[in-house]
């Protein structure tokens, strides 16, 4: 069964950082794009960072572009997020994400795990 447990999160002041990771399981690690996304209460769930299954290509959105950093070590099967210069806006709870080749031909699994919760307050 595919497994993503993040971990990390907690409360920070703003600017300060913070290491999230997600530890994958029941799936070859190293073949698939991974990515971080982040869900604040009442608004909908939003992309921040991807990376290639290599780890030399990474994609980040405009909010968090120059402040945050995603990385893996697939020796260990493990995504990182590397968070700085903290805003009250990236307030969430943060989630790595991958997605799989359905059971049906031309279809895919989406997979989530369950959530690290990041606050930035003063």
């Amino acid at each position: 069964q595919v497994q993503l447990v993040e971990s990390g999160g907690g409360l920070v002041q703003p600017g300060g950082s913070l290491t999230l990771s997600c530890v994958a399981s029941g799936f070859t690690f190293d073949n698939y794009l991974m990515s971080w996304y982040r869900q604040a209460p009442g608004k909908e769930r939003e992309f921040i960072a991807s990376i290639i299954s290599t780890g030399g290509i990474m994609d980040y959105a405009d909010s968090v572009k120059g402040r945050f950093t995603i990385s893996r070590d697939n020796a260990k099967n493990t995504l990182y997020l590397q968070m700085d210069s903290l805003k009250s806006e990236d307030t969430a709870v943060y989630y790595c994400n991958v997605v799989l080749e359905g059971k049906v031909a031309d279809t895919a699994d989406i997979y989530w795990g369950q959530g690290t919760q990041v606050s930035v307050s003063s």
